[in-house]
């Protein structure tokens, strides 16, 4: 499996990352960095220093969009701590970001190799949108895209109707999702179903005493102190690890919706909103043609094996 992770390095970016660099058989050729969850060279150095951990440096990371189409970057220091590694203050890897921009190492990459590469977007889809628009074919040409954003027709986690990743730049998100990609959409709907690493969960890994295993912990400690005392969950959410799961291991979906998905980029309460029409239109002439029916663009992640997620975020901390 070739990879290409595109992604704003901090907290659960950093274990997704650690899954797909662990795993035998899967190759990540790249990781692209955007805007996003902290400081936008902070988002590389935390890439490097995941690359240092999991024994693969060497694998480029490339700098890419450093800000939304239209708005402010807005960032998530406040649940991951202000370097996105719940502030530990780790030493910098030795190895530098490579040079070239992310969007054109995207768009060189896959079109070098049709067919072969998917992508992993774990963050605002700025880059994502821009290889789109700087090379239509790419669309075609992605094995497969998993995105991690969005809701499915619930409550979001920076406003009620949106999700941070599509809240922060819905118009490259409503790009992306009529974009034409084979498109899989792992929602923070789900991530709530079945993100959750539980107390329980979190003591195993960490008396694993590998030093990923005390990386995971330490990195971790931001957000799950914010899940606790702000969410009152019992453990943390891993919305970025779970995609990157199910890239890597589609067997553990256990249920899923064809469905059409929009964006919402202009109402004043709902900018980012995911729309996902589960129950499809049947074909038959409507009165106003807003309701026409339209072809399923995504499929929408609906329940998720969540031992088994479990069980592959254990076998990358060993």
């Amino acid at each position: 499996m070739r990879l290409i992770i595109d992604t704003d390095t901090a907290g659960d970016d950093v274990f997704s990352l650690m899954l797909a660099l662990t795993r035998p058989g899967v190759t990540v050729e790249a990781i692209t960095i955007a805007h996003g969850n902290v400081g936008f060279v902070q988002h590389a150095e935390n890439a490097l220093l995941t690359l240092a951990v999991c024994d693969k440096a060497g694998v480029p990371v490339y700098m890419g969009a450093q800000a939304p189409f239209s708005r402010a970057p807005l960032d998530a220091a406040y649940v991951f701590g202000a370097d996105g590694m719940s502030d530990m203050n780790f030493a910098p890897a030795r190895q530098r970001p490579a040079a070239g921009h992310a969007v054109d190492e995207i768009v060189r990459r896959v079109m070098t190799a049709p067919g072969e590469i998917t992508l992993i977007a774990q963050a605002p889809l700025t880059n994502i949108a821009l290889a789109y628009l700087r090379e239509p074919r790419i669309a075609q040409a992605v094995k497969h895209l998993w995105v991690m954003g969005g809701t499915d027709n619930g409550v979001g986690n920076v406003t009620p109707a949106a999700e941070y990743n599509f809240y922060v730049d819905p118009e490259a998100a409503k790009i992306v999702v009529n974009a034409g990609f084979d498109l899989s959409i792992v929602t923070w709907t789900e991530t709530l179903r079945d993100g959750l690493l539980d107390l329980a969960q979190l003591a195993q890994l960490e008396a694993l005493g590998t030093p990923r295993a005390r990386f995971f912990t330490q990195v971790n400690r931001a957000s799950l102190a914010f899940a606790q005392e702000t969410e009152g969950l019992s453990g943390s959410l891993h919305p970025d690890a779970l995609t990157c799961a199910l890239a890597l291991d589609p067997s553990l979906i256990l249920e899923a919706d064809q469905a059409v998905v929009d964006v919402e980029t202009l109402g004043e309460l709902t900018r980012g909103y995911l729309s996902v029409s589960h129950a499809i239109l049947p074909d038959i002439e409507l009165a106003d043609p807003a309701l026409k029916r339209k072809p399923p663009n995504a499929r929408v992640i609906k329940k998720v094996d969540q031992a088994a997620f479990f069980k592959a975020m254990r076998q990358a901390l060993l």
